[in-house]
């Protein structure tokens, strides 16, 4: 309850001076909290670069600025994805999701659901190490070597028999990847999900998120051309990246 409450103090103190400087005293009295308990909030603050100390108190600081940036960015993007992702639904009647690295994680920002008599949930919001998915794979494949490093660290959690953990391999396979420009992913996740997934790109080549499509293993690809669905979604990947640089 104390991590809590520390929490809310905080978040209440960021709300306060995100229109306004202010000192300690008045951010205690818009709060309503004791002095001590605001400088002390504050110094936590200021360490993390959430606030800055100026010369008449303290004002936002960088660390909430790249994150509103940040935001600002993933709301932008999913929304030029949208008829990307909705024209993949349709061209192939399985859920189509949009994905960045954030944090060393695959995270999910937005998913277009088809309308097939099975479907699988919503993951939107949610993270998933990215060695095992599609979507993860595509993106590490076009990420900095740091980036590969960090995320191929081990040990690397094994989901399904058929999930790759050797970082040797995961290397050779990342290079493959970034050659051919999609992944498959059988079952590597979820032993009854199968994903295909191509990467965004920027102006310098660099992937700044990926397009996936997945279904259930028992239809997805079924009788499909697993080589046409993933060109069907390298399609889109590539036409949307050309509409993010214009």
């Amino acid at each position: 309850m104390g991590n809590v409450q520390s929490v809310e103090r905080a978040m209440a103190i960021l709300r306060c001076l995100s229109n306004t400087e202010a000192g300690v005293s008045q951010v205690a009295e818009l709060v309503d909290l004791p002095k001590s308990t605001v400088s002390r909030l504050l110094a936590t603050l200021s360490d993390l670069g959430a606030v800055t100390a100026t010369e008449t108190g303290f004002r936002i600081g960088p660390l909430m600025t790249e994150i509103a940036a940040a935001a600002d960015q993933h709301d932008s993007l999913t929304t030029v994805a949208g008829p990307y992702l909705a024209g993949l639904v349709d061209t192939l009647g399985e859920d189509a999701g949009l994905s960045v690295l954030d944090n060393g994680d695959t995270l999910y920002l937005v998913q277009v659901g088809a309308s097939a008599a099975v479907q699988l949930r919503d993951w939107t919001g949610e993270r998933i190490p990215p060695h095992c998915v599609s979507s993860g794979l595509v993106l590490l494949a076009y990420a900095s070597d740091a980036e590969r490093s960090a995320a191929l660290a081990g040990p690397l959690p094994q989901f399904t028999a058929r999930t790759m953990t050797a970082p040797a391999k995961l290397r050779r396979r990342l290079n493959a990847i970034a050659k051919r420009h999609s992944e498959w992913v059988y079952g590597e996740f979820a032993d009854d999900i199968n994903s295909v997934a191509s990467p965004i790109v920027n102006g310098d080549g660099h992937a700044i998120a990926a397009l996936h499509v997945h279904g259930p293993s028992y239809r997805f690809p079924g009788d499909h051309d697993p080589d046409g669905i993933a060109q069907a979604v390298a399609t889109a990947a590539r036409q949307l990246s050309a509409r993010l640089t214009r």
